[in-house]
């Protein structure tokens, strides 16, 4: 009988889950060669780099579509399907919108036992979509000898309830809806300066779908300003494109940040993705770090995440309320209050460590 050894799936890729996106500027020069969309039914396109595109079938009924895949960001199979799922329904929880169907795209090596891996992967895809409602109808799939996983979503929305990145209002609370580090702590696994039992409470964050915290926000009603999912940019990318997009800017209380455990050993030790790097040196032109604001506060604000939480610009008089509902959804669903929206400069972003007067 022939055995094999184990397949260690973050060895065979060059990165790590959202960490592998190409950087804001890269994208921007390559998004510039796209036409201008000016069909009316277009609710939401790239213009505003929103989670999703937004289509509208009817007066009360819109499409919302995207798409998201990455090489693997943990070791086991399943787990990396049921993260990768998780990240790519996300867009559809981020703008309000219902999950409906997904179509699944692999990028794959054709050996036996990786071949078998990736039944593995499919089944931890398929128990989340379940889980959020959608049905896996098909897919796509190549050879390529780095393994990537990940959905097409669909999902629908009442054109009214559309919650898009651009309706953010000075006074807003910024809410935050999971613990930050998943860029650090997958970097620090693939160096082996953890092992999966380490990174257990970050692998349980990722699997977990942001239906709970979309559910939620819906709650909130007309009180939810603005929204969007937390992944590759970080805090500061996805929070500086929500500004640019509402024209407004907004402080960030570093103390009140909430991370996952080892996350800040992580950075202590240097498992810092090359992703989180790029972020931070691109977030660096619209955000003004205080004095007190450490160097770990700044990686983490940066961190590229995979699957992470819902960043809610919500009315401050609904805040409190908010932040009760996501309470009472429990772990992994968090309910921190990390900063507030303000009216300075349109795009920038003030992080201190300092506590509001109010």
């Amino acid at each position: 009988m022939t055995t094999h050894a184990p397949i260690r799936l973050t060895a065979l890729s060059h990165g790590a889950g959202c960490a592998c996106k190409l950087s804001p500027d890269e994208l921007a020069g390559v998004l510039r060669h796209i036409p201008a969309i000016t069909d009316p039914r277009v609710l939401v396109d790239a213009a505003t780099r929103d989670d999703a595109a937004v289509f509208r079938l009817s007066d009360d009924r819109a499409l919302v579509a995207t798409v998201d895949f990455f090489a693997p960001v943990v070791d086991q199979p399943y787990d990396f399907g049921a993260i990768a799922a998780a990240n790519a329904l996300s867009d559809l929880y981020a703008m309000g919108a219902t999950p409906l169907l997904a179509l699944n795209i692999v990028a794959w090596p054709r050996t036996p036992g990786m071949l078998e891996l990736l039944g593995t992967v499919l089944r931890g895809g398929a128990d989340v979509a379940r889980a959020a409602g959608a049905l896996i109808l098909g897919g796509h799939s190549i050879d390529d000898p780095e393994p990537k996983y990940g959905m097409v979503a669909l999902g629908d929305v009442h054109p009214d309830k559309l919650i898009t990145n651009a309706g953010a209002r000075p006074g807003d609370r910024l809410v935050l809806t999971k613990a930050l580090g998943t860029g650090v702590l997958t970097t620090g696994l693939k160096r082996d300066f953890l092992t999966e039992a380490d990174l257990a409470p970050a692998t349980r964050s990722m699997s977990a779908l942001n239906q709970r915290a979309a559910a939620a926000m819906a709650a909130a009603g007309t009180a939810v300003h603005a929204a969007t999912d937390v992944t590759g940019f970080g805090v500061l990318g996805h929070l500086g494109t929500m500004l640019r997009a509402s024209g407004v800017a907004a402080t960030v209380r570093a103390a009140r940040l909430p991370l996952l455990p080892l996350a800040a050993e992580m950075i202590g030790r240097g498992a810092i993705p090359g992703g989180t790097r790029r972020n931070l040196q691109w977030a660096e032109a619209f955000t003004t770090f205080e004095a007190g604001v450490s160097e770990t506060d700044r990686v983490i604000l940066a961190d590229a995440q995979t699957s992470g939480g819902l960043l809610i610009a919500v009315d401050s008089a609904r805040a409190d309320a908010l932040v009760a509902e996501l309470e009472r959804a429990g772990p992994p669903v968090t309910a921190a209050v990390i900063g507030e929206i303000t009216d300075q400069p349109a795009g920038t972003i003030r992080v201190t460590r300092s506590q509001p007067n109010t």
